[in-house]
């Protein structure tokens, strides 16, 4: 592997040396492309691994038409080689190229080259049918050094169609998450927000104002988190020095959304993964609402809009059995949908709720909390009542 390495890398510095030079595609050949086909073990010389002009006339081909290249492996073509010059464009050639591969079930790979960009073909989409989209590109001109490392898989005594494959289906999926992890992190796009948020904890109902509100935000947080994860991996120690210190730093904590969360300004108030699963299925009933959360030393409440009188339920998780209350005096009709739900009451107006989903099997009482919050009439006689004089 070492010498493999050391004779790309010689590749490299020759193709950048003499490469403005190849100005037809013989030369380019001569030049660019037969040397690199001899380090990857198909001596240009020997007509059993390398056919030049290789005869064409497959079905669906044009009649007379011939193949640059075609490499040999236990008398069998594996890979057709298309050269163009080294100034060309490669962009408006492959549709020859796939002629030639298409017809030619044994061949595995097919690749086309100006001697200073590769580009390498495979059948991951159909079988038999070259892909319209490379699964390996090299430029030989920028020092892809990494890149040309993997042409160790095309060498002849190593050459391995199902390998390949399994080489070429891994650099697709590698490049498509690449690409679409890139337009995420740079858009921060609704749902990339929506998601983060969820995972931070953020105790709010996701309305299109705070996604527009928060975006400009989250863009900041992942710019400085990308950044403190390049400055830690310069500056994490190598596993050498912590064998020298013999023992390593214990791992940070697992992130764990179930755990119970502590306000900063009163360590006496503990919002639970049950008062937050409360949250969650409120929002999910009553979709962009402005729901938000307040948790207290005694109780848990989901409010509209933020308002402290405007509370749609009041969840007490601190007694030997957790309740809920809503807003509004319960009707018999409210009663009878507790009672077909299957939850327990205590009182005439408290429900026992053991487990925070139960309240998802009334969706009725939440929407008419709602309409009950939404009401200033039933907060404007609260206000005169606490006018009047005493």
């Amino acid at each position: 592997m070492n010498e493999f390495l050391q004779r790309v890398t010689k590749h490299i510095e020759h193709v950048t040396s003499v490469g403005e030079h190849c100005t037809t595609e013989e030369t380019t050949k001569q030049a660019l492309i037969l040397p690199l086909l001899d380090i990857l073990g198909f001596n240009p010389y020997d007509p059993t691994k390398v056919k030049a002009e290789h005869a064409a006339d497959f079905p669906g081909a044009k009649a007379g038409e011939r193949v640059d290249y075609a490499l040999f492996c236990n008398g069998k073509p594996v890979m057709f080689i298309e050269a163009k010059p080294f100034s060309s464009n490669l962009n408006n050639h492959c549709p020859q190229l796939s002629r030639y591969y298409n017809a030619t079930p044994d061949v595995t790979v097919g690749a086309i080259t100006n001697g200073r960009e590769w580009r390498f073909f495979t059948d991951l989409v159909n079988k038999n049918i070259m892909d319209s989209e490379p699964f390996l590109t090299v430029r030989f001109d920028q020092g892809q050094t990494e890149a040309a490392l993997q042409l160790n898989q095309f060498h002849h005594d190593k050459f391995q169609p199902e390998a390949l494959r399994a080489m070429a289906e891994e650099n697709t999926y590698l490049s498509a998450f690449k690409n679409a992890i890139t337009h995420i992190l740079s858009e921060c796009d609704t749902d990339f927000v929506k998601y983060m948020a969820a995972r931070a904890g953020i105790q709010r109902t996701f309305t299109a104002r705070f996604i527009e509100t928060v975006q400009p935000i989250m863009k900041q947080a992942v710019v400085k988190a990308i950044s403190d994860m390049v400055t830690t991996s310069l500056t994490k120690p190598s596993q050498a020095d912590i064998s020298a210190n013999e023992t390593a730093p214990p791992p940070p904590p697992a992130f764990d959304p179930d755990a119970p969360t502590i306000d900063p300004n009163n360590s006496k108030i503990v919002t639970t993964s049950a008062e937050k699963r409360l949250l969650e299925i409120s929002t999910d009933i009553l979709p962009n609402e402005p729901l938000v959360a307040k948790d207290t030393e005694s109780y848990f409440s989901v409010l509209y809009e933020g308002k402290a009188n405007r509370w749609l339920v009041r969840y007490w998780a601190n007694k030997k059995r957790p309740t809920l209350n809503f807003c509004m005096p319960l009707t018999e009709q409210h009663r009878l949908e507790i009672k077909r739900a299957k939850i327990e009451m205590m009182g005439s107006d408290s429900l026992v709720l053991d487990k925070p989903d139960l309240l998802s099997r009334i969706p009725g009482l939440l929407d008419d909390a709602l309409a009950f919050c939404k009401n200033d009439e039933n907060f404007k006689r609260a206000q005169a009542q606490d006018k009047q004089p005493e």
